[in-house]
């Protein structure tokens, strides 16, 4: 690690002082986290090793705060190496300051939107090296109008278009391509959720296509990179040449960038079907196409999404409290840290047995019905009126106090979660004898037809199939998810139906003897 300079220690105290000018929510809006020094010292030294040495170096930072990256540079150069340094800030609370902190050396700090920045027409006085920790502002907080000009600005400049629900770094991505020279590097320090998600195809596409992607380290998700940034975080590096066919990438994960805990060559060409890069480097690549899924055994829900859980969900004694009739009640479960075991019993009136017994209020009787018929619960109702009712979901509703429709699911998955210390698994399978529904914390498993027959003969088959799930290896399920700072994994329907649901059916002899009936599972399931 390079010693720390008295110019950049200099530097991390105008931070902090800026810094705490604006609040941590004010911040975390305009998605604004500095580069940490060693982090910004590591990034500049591996980018110098791919640009080679003794090459005149052009920098450039499209979002340069106070200039953590340039002072690694200027710490691990000589200055008559650096030809020419630029860049920009568009916060002027950090820009004056900074711009007098880099007095005298050849950084040139532009106050402005670097998305609305006219990149050099020809390419002498384009850029060889660019490194940058991009703002990670999320698509909500970007006007529509804002947006439309942005996706069109970006696919001017590099051929791909951003997904409108892309956050603002995407674009900065996108962007820099009409800054980058021929050959040229470039370092991004941004969310690895793109790797995962839908809208970073264009991302992966342009990386794929457009330029020469190098590597990609990943940090682990329980360290993380930036205070108050709930997010994990990766380092992509590309040179700007077109890819060559045989191409392969580099993706490292864990420790630091410059001495990673595991590291894996991937073909460009794997890539191009690979939906979940964070598979990598943990993970083989995938051999043809999984012969069954989860998908193919369940038709996989995300649990009811109330509108107002403190509104519609109360225990028994509050419901007692408002008068409100059983026939509206309907028993829903609490959230996982509330049901310690994976294993739901049911009372004799089809009530989970647990210590926090909730209940959902779900009414589809119109109005002035409901006032004739159950005076208490249109009271209760009232009281919610201002500003329940106005919320998304329920005016979106007919009536607003009515819930969607959901049947108890018999067996149950928990849609965040950390590893836990001793199994490694963050999401649990919970088997439900109760008919109790869940709220949207739960992922619901509703067998498919060919599997509920094959359940409704076999007594003992749901069991097992349940215990198949628990069975299933961590990274199986981890690799089809995302994860977020902090080691917090999330689970969509979708990506838990993604899951290779073949050690299931292997474990469960029932379901792949062809002399039994179950036979017929295996047929229907594709």
């Amino acid at each position: 690690m390079m010693k720390e300079s008295t110019q950049e220690r200099a530097r991390v105290s105008l931070q902090a002082h800026l810094d705490a000018k604006k609040t941590q929510p004010e911040r975390n809006r305009l998605g604004q986290f500095a580069t940490p020094t060693a982090l910004a010292s590591d990034i500049l030294r591996f980018g110098l090793g791919l640009l080679g040495e003794d090459v005149p170096i052009r920098f450039l930072d499209p979002a340069i705060g106070t200039g953590s990256f340039f002072s690694a540079l200027v710490a691990a150069v000589p200055a008559d190496r650096i030809e020419m340094a630029k860049g920009y800030e568009v916060d002027a609370l950090y820009t004056e300051p900074a711009r007098e902190l880099w007095r005298g050396t050849s950084l040139d700090i532009v106050l402005g939107d670097f998305t609305r920045a006219v990149p050099p027409p020809d390419h002498a006085n384009r850029f060889n090296l660019l490194i940058c920790n991009p703002p990670y502002v999320r698509h909500h907080h970007i006007g529509n109008g804002e947006k439309s000009r942005l996706q069109e600005s970006t696919k001017t400049a590099c051929g791909v278009r951003i997904s409108g629900l892309a956050g603002l770094y995407c674009y900065f991505l996108g962007l820099s391509h009409a800054w980058l020279r021929q050959g040229g590097v470039a370092g991004w320090l941004i969310p690895s959720e793109f790797m995962d998600v839908n809208y970073g195809g264009p991302v992966k596409r342009y990386l794929l296509d457009k330029v020469t992607l190098l590597r990609i380290h990943r940090f682990d998700p329980g360290d993380v990179q930036f205070d108050n940034a709930l997010v994990s975080s990766a380092i992509v590096w590309f040179r700007n040449d077109p890819p060559r066919e045989s191409h392969s990438v580099e993706f490292t994960f864990g420790g630091s960038l410059l001495s990673p805990k595991l590291c894996r060559t991937i073909p460009a060409g794997a890539l191009r079907h690979e939906a979940k890069w964070t598979r990598f480097p943990a993970s083989d690549i995938r051999q043809g196409t999984t012969l069954h899924r989860l998908s193919d055994l369940f038709t996989i829900k995300r649990g009811v999404a109330t509108g107002d859980n403190k509104f519609f969900i109360l225990t028994k004694e509050e419901a007692a409290a408002h008068g409100l009739p059983v026939e509206v009640l309907r028993p829903i479960l609490p959230s996982p840290r509330y049901v310690p075991t994976n294993k739901i019993e049911s009372d004799p009136h089809g009530l989970p047995v647990i210590d926090r017994q909730l209940f959902l209020l779900d009414c589809r009787l119109a109005e002035t019905e409901v006032c004739e018929r159950y005076p208490e619960l249109w009271k209760y109702l009232e009281s919610g009126k201002p500003d329940v009712s106005a919320r998304y979901l329920c005016r979106s509703r007919k009536p607003w106090y009515s819930q969607e429709e959901r049947s108890p699911a018999p067996i149950l998955c928990t849609y965040l979660g950390r590893a836990d210390a001793k199994n490694g698994r963050p999401f649990r399978f919970i088997l439900n004898h109760s008919r109790a529904i869940a709220a949207n914390v739960y992922l619901l498993l509703y067998p498919k037809p060919a599997l509920a027959r094959a359940i409704a003969q076999d007594g003992l088959l749901l069991r097992q199939i349940w215990e198949g799930l628990n069975g299933l290896r961590p990274d199986s399920i981890l690799g089809e998810g995302r994860v977020y700072g902090g080691g917090l994994h999330k689970l969509e329907p979708r990506e838990l139906g993604n899951v290779d649901a073949a050690p299931i059916l292997s474990s469960i002899p029932e379901l792949q003897d062809q002399k039994t009936a179950s036979v017929q599972l295996q047929l229907q399931l594709r």
